[in-house]
């Protein structure tokens, strides 16, 4: 599952003194589970929403749908999921909560109800309540409600491809949710080095980046995982060794794997588990046969596209 991104702003608490701080690594697994679980598997598969819902269905109609569902991901109708045709349908699982989020916020930003939101529509929405006096910045701990409309238009212009000042429900999904677009990680990284970047020189060095995970000013024992996060800063972090994680350095750091890699490797295993005559595809027989690989004993989920259709 993807980490989430505030909207305006990132705010990251400070871990306990026993555990070091890693949320700021975009975790693009495909479940919250175990990898190694029949649960990942499930989710993977069919979405976490979805696939809790369905495990309320009794296990025959759990199967039934299970069987509409591999003909559909049979795009091409010849009887068989090929790793490509499985790769497209977990992806559309993952991608439909960011989807389904984006329509809702887009229903409260577009304001003349064209299907699209305005710069102006969703600073006048967003920010619009301010008075003059708000938008001073805070000399105590700098916080300024003009850094944070500069920094959502940063993104906003990123996510923009037309340069129009106006987004599409597909861009401003980009927006919402940059962490889940590939053109979009290094705004991603920006934001993050800006977060953890103290002195404002333009780099992270390894005591910024220490200082984010633990908080010195708070008190307490130095955690004893101190010298390893140091370590891992000095060995994997700084690539160039000059002392400082540049914004490269920062994209590699929160980005270890994408998504993409993620789906590949989850659809080898998949095929692997189910795959009976070793073709290197499923048939609908063999779906049904390893109704637990994908879905477990009590329910699936096709989530709502497929609940729409009359078949069911």
């Amino acid at each position: 599952m993807t980490s989430v991104y505030l909207l305006v702003f990132i705010f990251v608490g400070f871990a306990q003194a026993g555990v070091p701080n890693h949320d700021r690594v975009v975790d693009q697994a495909l479940s919250d589970e175990p990898k190694d679980s029949p649960e990942y598997d499930h989710e993977a598969f069919l979405g976490s929403e979805r696939a809790a819902e369905f495990k309320k269905l009794d296990p025959q109609e759990s199967e039934r749908r299970l069987g509409v569902l591999a003909d559909k991901i049979d795009k091409d109708g010849d009887g068989k999921v090929d790793e490509k045709e499985l790769e497209e349908w977990i992806t559309f699982t993952q991608a439909r909560y960011v989807n389904e989020d984006s329509t809702r916020q887009l229903d409260t930003y577009d304001k003349n109800k064209d299907g699209k939101v305005h710069w102006d529509e969703y600073k006048e929405t967003s920010y619009g309540f301010l008075r003059e006096e708000d938008l001073k910045e805070d000399s105590e701990n700098k916080f300024s409600y003009n850094k944070m409309i500069a920094r959502d238009e940063r993104r906003w212009n990123a996510a923009d491809t037309d340069d129009d000042r106006i987004l599409t429900e597909e861009e401003f999904a980009h927006f919402l949710h940059p962490e889940d677009f590939v053109r979009m990680r290094d705004i991603v990284a920006r934001e993050t080095l800006e977060d953890i970047d103290k002195d404002g020189d333009g780099f992270i060095d390894v005591e910024e980046y220490l200082g984010d995970m633990f908080n010195e000013e708070e008190g307490g024992e130095k955690p004893v995982w101190i010298d390893s996060e140091r370590e891992q800063f000095v060995q994997f972090r700084d690539k160039d060794k000059d002392g400082k994680m540049d914004v490269d350095e920062v994209k590699a750091w929160i980005f270890p794997q994408t998504q993409e890699e993620h789906v590949k490797m989850e659809v080898k295993h998949l095929i692997e588990e189910a795959d009976d005559n070793k073709d290197g595809a499923l048939t609908r027989d063999e779906f049904m046969a390893h109704h637990d690989t994908f879905v477990g004993s009590q329910a699936t989920d096709f989530g709502e596209v497929l609940a729409r259709h009359d078949e069911f």
